[in-house]
């Protein structure tokens, strides 16, 4: 359980994730009970409650990283954006109306990314993230990001997303940056 332990990431289709649902909890649970996010046993419990329903979608795509004794150290997950997503509807910032076109196979939604805190600032992040990107077929990602969180911010941005816009995700959210990446040139 040492930090200094080796990691290795795990990507997973949405059966997979079902099973290691409790190493899923596990991390979300420890990395945002921290500020400002502070998560509450409820927040983590309706969470996992759309986690499960996320985990049946055909294209949902995940990664869990775990040390060398199996301790779960850190998550990512998500799945393409539907041409009915209502995820572009919370933006506050206007943008164009080609930038918000989807198709099911446009744009590639990361939900969540998270490491837990001994495992931090060590490239376990970089790695989730790549994992989960790997063989993408998706010409961009697209993820929601707390502005008053500088080491997730100065990550992103050296990944190489951009802010577009800011939105509140979901009712009673903080306001939160919209950032993309580009994966590929759109096919055309």
């Amino acid at each position: 359980m040492t930090p200094q332990s080796a990691v290795h990431v795990e990507r997973m289709n949405g059966d997979a994730a079902a099973r290691a649902e409790e190493a899923f909890t596990l991390v979300y649970a420890e990395a945002f009970a921290e500020p400002p996010y502070e998560k509450t046993v409820r927040d983590v419990e309706a969470n996992f409650r759309r986690f499960r329903s996320q985990v049946r979608k055909a294209t949902f795509r995940a990664a869990l990283a775990r040390s060398d004794d199996g301790e779960p150290v850190g998550i990512a997950y998500g799945y393409p954006l539907s041409a009915s997503t209502g995820w572009w509807n919370r933006l506050i910032t206007p943008v164009a109306d080609e930038l918000r076109r989807e198709d099911g196979h446009r744009t590639f939604g990361l939900i969540e990314l998270a490491v837990r805190a001994p495992w931090r600032r060590q490239g376990v992040a970089k790695r989730l993230h790549d994992a989960i990107l790997g063989n993408a077929t998706e010409e961009r990602v697209l993820l929601n990001a707390r502005p008053d969180v500088p080491a997730a911010q100065a990550a992103y941005r050296s990944w190489g997303y951009e802010k577009i816009g800011e939105a509140y995700p979901w009712d009673g959210a903080a306001l939160h940056d919209v950032m993309i990446l580009g994966l590929r040139k759109p096919s055309r």
